[in-house]
């Protein structure tokens, strides 16, 4: 049985509503001005995170940057310098992604489908400017002004 509380879906709707803004005003810059695309679908489980699990490590700023530009360079290296078959290029740039995040200390899960995205893709290196820099930074904009500014969660923790 499914236990409900109170706080569970107050917690549910905030998040819900607050993803939904970011998600957004990145679709509107996309898609409604000449800037470029602000769009990466694994933003769309960062916001679960962000918005729902702020406190957690995997959801602090620099694991939301890092962790989404590492895993893109990975996924881009990979589809321009590395010439295997497509079945192991995916598993191996996902490896690649996983192990350079948890190295360096920037481990955001979603991130770790960009490679996948970024090879089905076929992106360029433009890609790690619009959507990964200028979308995680928007991210991380709305998520600092409504977690510590309109929330008052202690957010970012460091």
């Amino acid at each position: 049985m499914i236990k409900i509380s109170k706080e569970n879906i107050l917690k549910a709707t905030i998040a819900g509503l607050l993803s939904t803004i970011t998600i957004g005003v990145l679709t509107l810059l996309t898609y409604k001005t000449t800037l470029g695309l602000f769009l990466a679908a694994s933003f769309g489980s960062s916001m679960v995170l962000l918005y729902g699990f702020p406190e957690s490590p995997f959801a602090q700023p620099k694991n939301i940057f890092f962790g989404h530009l590492l895993t893109s360079f990975i996924g881009i290296l990979f589809i321009n310098y590395i010439s295997l078959p497509l079945f192991i290029n995916l598993a191996l740039a996902v490896g690649f992604g996983v192990f350079f995040m948890i190295i360096f200390n920037v481990v955001h899960p979603p991130a770790g489908g960009n490679p996948i995205i970024v090879i089905i893709g076929g992106v360029s290196f433009e890609y790690l400017i619009n959507p990964i820099i200028f979308g995680c930074l928007i991210i991380l904009l709305f998520g600092i002004i409504l977690n510590k500014f309109i929330l008052k969660k202690k957010y970012p923790l460091k």
